[in-house]
């Protein structure tokens, strides 16, 4: 396949270097090299989000890896091709930018719905890879909650979040007041570029309409597979998010006000335990020396709300690799 890569230098904080490489035929993807010494890291965002979702947390894993990230078809400044959106052709897109890129035995560091991606990828190349490590990626998006009618229904009973305020006009002029309106609402926020990469621009630099349609995201959804790990022969370590969903632990602050609540709480916790249950005995099932990690009331962007144990976590399963 013909090759185009492009190289241009940003001038932010972390400094990488950015490439476009040509993964398919007229498709070319937002490579970022943070740069570093070791083994290989790809980092590969979840449904939702560019590579530039890293930008705080892969410079602090480059004293002992080089650190790359992978922006999807469809994101940020990634073509927007009209198909390719399956399972199998976004893993594809990633062994073609190994090779375009001569990459050694990558480690793979797939975040949410990227772990289906990267799971294909070391099922069918594994002699190639180095390593998988999931952050809060095993969800089996055929074993999954939502699709669930039982599960719903608890869900309905839960006490409800408090409304977020809309944002305002002034907060939409500015992608640091937009970030400060997420740090506020969430208790944490993308770095600035992801939010400048995920939306348009505006003339007057306003945050604009989000880049990537609707139909792409039920593309994925839709090209989703059972996650199975039959293949994988590679180390694997798994970073979770593990909620406490009883009574006033419950981690988005949630409060039962009655015996009916406090029991419909603790019914979801333990429908949503006993899934997470099932993602996990999948995978050690198939790689029994995997290694498991919780992390409590982490939310699902673990590496954002716990960066150092992760770092911790990555940098001790790099040093551990031949």
């Amino acid at each position: 396949m013909r090759c185009l890569i492009s190289i241009l230098f940003c001038s932010i904080a972390a400094a990488q270097q950015v490439q476009m490489v040509e993964a398919d035929a007229g498709v070319k993807l937002e490579v970022l090299d943070w740069g570093g010494k070791g083994h290989s890291i790809i980092l590969l965002a979840g449904s939702g989000n560019t590579a530039h979702v890293f930008e705080d947390f892969a410079p602090k894993l480059t004293s002992f890896a080089h650190v790359y990230g992978i922006t999807r078809r469809g994101y940020g400044v990634s073509s927007q091709p009209a198909s390719g959106y399956d399972n199998q052709r976004l893993a594809d897109d990633i062994v073609s930018v190994i090779d375009q890129l001569k990459i050694a035995s990558p480690v793979l560091c797939g975040h949410s719905a990227a772990g289906g991606e990267i799971t294909t990828v070391a099922n069918q190349h594994g002699d190639r890879t180095g390593g998988l490590i999931y952050l809060d990626a095993l969800q089996d998006p055929r074993d999954f909650p939502a699709s669930d009618p039982r599960y719903m229904e608890l869900f309905r009973h839960l006490p409800q979040d408090p409304p977020v305020p809309p944002e305002t006009d002034e907060e939409r002029k500015s992608f640091a007041l937009h970030r400060a309106r997420e740090l506020r609402a969430n208790g944490f926020a993308f770095p600035e570029s992801e939010y400048r990469n995920s939306y348009q621009i505006n003339p007057d630099g306003s945050k604009g309409k989000y880049k990537t349609p609707q139909a792409i995201f039920q593309a994925m959804g839709d090209g989703e597979v059972k996650r199975d790990y039959s293949h994988v022969r590679v180390p694997v370590l798994a970073l979770m998010n593990a909620e406490d969903t009883a009574d006033e632990a419950n981690p988005k602050g949630q409060k039962p006000r009655n015996e009916e609540e406090r029991a419909a709480m603790k019914a979801f916790g333990a429908a949503t335990q006993a899934f997470v249950d099932r993602w996990k005995a999948n995978l050690v099932s198939s790689v029994p020396s995997a290694r498991i990690v919780d992390l409590p009331n982490a939310g699902h962007y673990v590496f954002l709300t716990r960066e150092a144990r992760c770092v911790t976590e990555i940098r001790a399963f790099i040093a551990s690799l031949k």
